[in-house]
C-alpha cells in the first residue's frame, strides 16, 4: 500500500473510528435477548448452523441497531436474504459487489467484515486489492469486470450503462440481473448507517486496510 493511501485511510478511518459511537448499544435484558436471537438468525441464513450464538458472540452493531427494532428487523430481512441461500447472484458476485460498494462508501465496517466473508468464498488478498483500484485494474474476466463497474456506476450515476448491462445481461439471468443493484443499494445503505453511527470495529475487522 503506498503512502498516500495509508494516510487517506489514516484519515477517514480518524474520522468515523476516533470518535465514540453516536448511539450507544443498549444493555437491556430485552435488547440483549432480541440481538441474540437476530445474531442467531444471520448465523443460520450464512452458515445454515441454527444454534443459539453466545452472548458475547453478539456484534455491538446489533445492540445499537436494535434501538428501532421494527426497522431493523425489516432491513435485515433483506440482507439475510441476499447473504443467504435465497440469494441468486454466486458468492463471488455477492461479495466483489458489496466489497466495491464498501470502499467507494470508504466504510470501514463494512469493508473489513466483507473481506473476511469474501475470502470464506475462495476470493484472495491480490483480488481485495484489485477490488479497491476497480474495474480497471487488470486481472478481471469481462463478467466481473462488468459487476465492479456496476458498482462503480450505481454509486457514481444511480444508474447502470448500457455496455455494462449488455455484458452483465451476457452471464446473468434477469432474477439476477434484478438483484444485483438491489444488494449494490443495500449495502449502500448499510454503508450510510455504519459511518454515520460512527461503529467501532468488531475483533478481527482490519477495516478499510483489510486485504
Amino acid at each position: 500500500m503506498s503512502e498516500k493511501n495509508e494516510t487517506a485511510i489514516e484519515n477517514r478511518e480518524a474520522l468515523i473510528l476516533g470518535q465514540p459511537p453516536r448511539i450507544p448499544p443498549m444493555q437491556t435484558e430485552e435488547a440483549i435477548a432480541a440481538a441474540r436471537e437476530q445474531t442467531t438468525r444471520l448465523k443460520a441464513a450464512t452458515t445454515g448452523d441454527t444454534t443459539l450464538v453466545d452472548v458475547s458472540e453478539i456484534p455491538e452493531m446489533l445492540l445499537t441497531l436494535i434501538c428501532h427494532p421494527g426497522l431493523y428487523e425489516k432491513f435485515s430481512a433483506l440482507s439475510m436474504q441476499m447473504m443467504g441461500q435465497s440469494s441468486t447472484l454466486s458468492p463471488r458476485d455477492r461479495e466483489l459487489a458489496i466489497l466495491r460498494t464498501g470502499w467507494l462508501c470508504q466504510a470501514p465496517y463494512e469493508f473489513g467484515e466483507h473481506v473476511s466473508i469474501a475470502k470464506a468464498v475462495g476470493i484472495n488478498s491480490e483480488e481485495v486489492e484489485r477490488v479497491t483500484v476497480g474495474s480497471a485494474a487488470p486481472g478481471w474476466n469481462a463478467h466481473e469486470r462488468a459487476v465492479l463497474r456496476a458498482a462503480e456506476e450505481l454509486h457514481e450515476d444511480a444508474m447502470i450503462s448500457e455496455d455494462t448491462w449488455a455484458e452483465l445481461a451476457r452471464t446473468l439471468e434477469h432474477n439476477q440481473l434484478f438483484e444485483l443493484p438491489v444488494l449494490i443499494g443495500q449495502f449502500t445503505s448499510v454503508a450510510y448507517f455504519q459511518n454515520s453511527l460512527r461503529f467501532r470495529l468488531s475483533a478481527g475487522n482490519q477495516g478499510l486496510r483489510a486485504r
